[in-house]
């Protein structure tokens, strides 16, 4: 906890006054250009990652970055994403997952999570990703399990939002936009899912080849 305080401390006498203009133009009101669902872990900070400032990105974080399909369960999750699409008016929704995510070695290994009870039924909204790797996937060995399942979990998660009536319509419409990410904790690489090729390809490659079609 001390380090904690000390923190505070620190943002209080020396990062805020510096920034003190930019908080209070967010005092009144904020305007993220893009929501990111992400995992609650500690080793994953969205804002450092995007390097974006205050105000700039809206998050949602839980474990495994998981979306429940609409009508499945109404919570924090969808609240989040309705506020975020329909009032915020977000143009992108980032999902992105990460390497040795301890929830979906919970779901590789339910026996591991069989006496948390809210986490168990947490997870069963990545079963469909679990399915599609072991009726899909010839893994090797374990780690290798591991990364397909984190990679198609992210999928899972990416259609579980257009079941969402707020997320089809804009995506419909041309006012909003879903990726798929993989964050590398080890070497700070981001994979993202190319639609197009049907696989997860390094970031430079992807919003390069983006960027290029975008001014032809």
């Amino acid at each position: 906890m001390q380090e904690i305080i000390d923190g505070v401390r620190k943002f209080q006498r020396e990062v805020f006054p510096e920034m003190s203009g930019d908080f209070k133009s967010l005092a009144s009101g904020q305007s993220p250009s893009s929501l990111v669902i992400t995992c609650s872990d500690s080793r994953v900070v969205p804002s450092l990652i995007t390097q974006t400032e205050p105000g700039e990105i809206f998050i949602i974080r839980n474990a495994g970055n998981i979306v429940p399909s609409h009508g499945e369960m109404v919570g924090g999750v969808s609240a989040t994403i309705e506020y975020a699409v329909m009032v915020l008016n977000v143009r992108e929704i980032i999902v992105c997952g990460h390497s040795d995510c301890g929830a979906l070695k919970g779901v590789l290994h339910p026996e591991s999570v069989s006496e948390l009870p809210a986490v168990r039924a947490w997870l069963r909204y990545a079963d469909r990703a679990r399915m599609v790797v072991e009726e899909n996937y010839d893994c090797r060995d374990e780690s290798e399990k591991l990364w397909a399942l984190i990679q198609e979990n992210t999928l899972a998660q990416l259609d579980h939002l257009m079941t969402h009536p707020c997320v089809a319509s804009r995506v419909r419409k041309g006012q909003l936009r879903l990726h798929g990410w993989v964050y590398h904790i080890d070497s700070g690489e981001v994979t993202v899912y190319d639609r197009d090729a049907k696989v997860f390809r390094p970031f430079r490659e992807v919003y390069e080849h983006e960027r290029a079609v975008s001014t032809t």
